[in-house]
């Protein structure tokens, strides 16, 4: 039941704004065994929105290819889910924890986890649609009591697999993530757990599987500008920022117009430039950059 899903695999959370196509390309290239689109809006998909088609580009690279869905009403992810859009992915992800008002005042994201039966309702009708259906989720809105209850919904109600945030709602990215609570969920639950927070090495990565038995590792902000965390897991040669970057830039370009790839790059360059000599003023040059090929050639300074 669990082979759609890599076992001690290491996986791209899916992050908005930042697990675009070309950031995912490189992560897989790196090692990352299973990737994350950006959170994609069901009522967006059964609206035919453009921005929506732009977030969904894939290449063959991805070992695993997920996409994440956010919503709340069961009939549009069910109708987003039969999308020919998402033919392509192998597993379809229903958000339960981002944490932005502008989501969960909506009732989606992380206000999916003070409605169980509602949750529960939207999994059962991706699951109509979609065999291999899965959950992020976090450990609750501020309340950790119930997430094993509520983890315990979810795989009754057809997800093959649950990735946990160790963090409520309240705490966004706060504090220190939970792994005892986790560690509760894997112990209680008969699908795959994935487990996530903290995890920014392969220290790190190691440390959360020996103290929660989770099915395998999500990583998320530690991955920004940085692919080659998956390099070193994996025990694998690295590629280098600089490398990394170019790639990342080149497979955008594949995709979308040289004057959005300009654009949207530039909140990727500020993590690749993290803690490199001279970071700073790179990052003044990209920032004031109007033309790719001016970003293109910084890359290689790195």
């Amino acid at each position: 039941m669990t082979q759609f899903l890599p076992k001690g695999g290491v996986y791209l959370a899916p992050i908005a704004g930042y697990t675009d196509v070309g950031f995912r390309a490189v992560c897989s290239m790196c090692g990352a065994d299973v990737t994350y689109t950006e959170m994609v809006s069901a009522k967006g998909l059964c609206y035919d929105s453009a921005r929506t088609a732009d977030l969904l580009y894939t290449t063959d690279g991805e070992k695993v290819k997920c996409v994440q869905l956010f919503g709340c009403e069961p009939d549009f992810i069910a109708k987003a889910c039969g999308n020919p859009l998402l033919e392509k992915f192998d597993i379809v992800d229903i958000n339960m924890g981002c944490p932005v008002p502008k989501i969960v005042k909506n009732g989606e994201g992380s206000a999916l986890l003070l409605d169980a039966d509602k949750a529960a309702a939207v999994v059962r009708a991706a699951k109509a649609v979609r065999d291999n259906v899965t959950v992020k989720m976090r450990l609750g809105w501020s309340d950790k009591s119930g997430a094993k209850d509520f983890a315990l919904r979810m795989q009754d109600a057809g997800a093959r697999a649950v990735a946990v945030h160790g963090r409520t709602r309240d705490m966004y990215y706060s504090g220190k993530a939970d792994w005892d609570a986790i560690a509760e969920i894997v112990a209680a639950l008969d699908i795959p757990v994935i487990a996530n927070g903290d995890v920014t090495d392969i220290d790190s990565c190691n440390a959360i599987i020996r103290h929660t038995s989770a099915y395998g590792v999500m990583i998320g902000r530690g991955a920004l500008g940085d692919p080659d965390i998956f390099s070193r897991i994996k025990g694998i040669e690295p590629m280098g920022r600089g490398e990394a970057l170019r790639r990342h830039i080149e497979i955008m370009l594949a995709h979308h117009p040289a004057v959005k790839v300009c654009a949207d790059i530039k909140k990727h360059i500020a993590c690749y430039l993290k803690g490199i000599r001279g970071g700073k003023e790179l990052k003044n040059i990209a920032f004031n950059a109007s033309d790719i090929t001016a970003i293109l050639e910084l890359a290689s300074r790195i």
